[in-house]
């Protein structure tokens, strides 16, 4: 997640962050922030973002705490890839979906939950490969999906993140701006 370009969010004019818990700021179920996502989401705010985590945990001390942690709100129960959870997210931060993205491991939660609410998405590679035995099974037609969408020309990999333009975002210094498609 920290090679997710602030700037360049900003620049599309995103204001605020809706960050995805499990494998994307944490290991599942973990306590544990990693350093660089804390810088990271630390230059977020600095940068004048607002950052609100969504999730689907049902564990609210946890996402409350790690919330706290990294000094900023949170939805749980976010039930994505429903659109309540954005939508509250939204409404707390006091922004409008247009100046949102969403950040989050899972195409069939996170992705699919941004786009079905018309904000725009960024999906990160998983931070580790433990997991909720239902993502599992996710992830199998996760690379089906993926797949499909590389091979139409729809999406490309850089590093750590999966793109696809006007959905997806270049990882830091990956592409010149005379470089993106319009």
């Amino acid at each position: 997640m920290p090679e997710i370009d602030i700037a360049e969010l900003k620049r599309l004019g995103v204001q605020a962050l809706l960050l995805d818990l499990d494998n994307t700021l944490v290991l599942w179920r973990g306590w544990d922030i990693p350093a660089a996502v804390l810088d990271w989401v630390k230059e977020a705010l600095a940068q004048g973002m607002k950052v609100c985590i969504v999730s689907n945990t049902r564990n609210p001390k946890r996402v409350q705490q790690l919330a706290e942690e990294l000094g900023i709100s949170y939805v749980r129960r976010g039930m994505k890839p429903r659109r309540g959870g954005f939508r509250d997210a939204l409404k707390l931060l006091g922004v409008e979906r247009a100046e949102s993205a969403v950040v989050g491991d899972q195409i069939f939660t996170d992705v699919l939950g941004g786009n079905r609410l018309g904000v725009l998405t960024v999906l990160v590679s998983p931070m580790g490969s433990r997991e909720f035995f239902g993502t599992k099974i996710s992830r199998f037609f996760e690379r089906m999906v993926l797949g499909m969408l590389e091979r139409r020309g729809m999406l490309r990999r850089c590093g750590a993140e999966t793109q696809s333009r006007g959905e997806h975002l270049p990882e830091t210094g990956s592409q010149k701006e005379s470089e993106m498609e319009p």
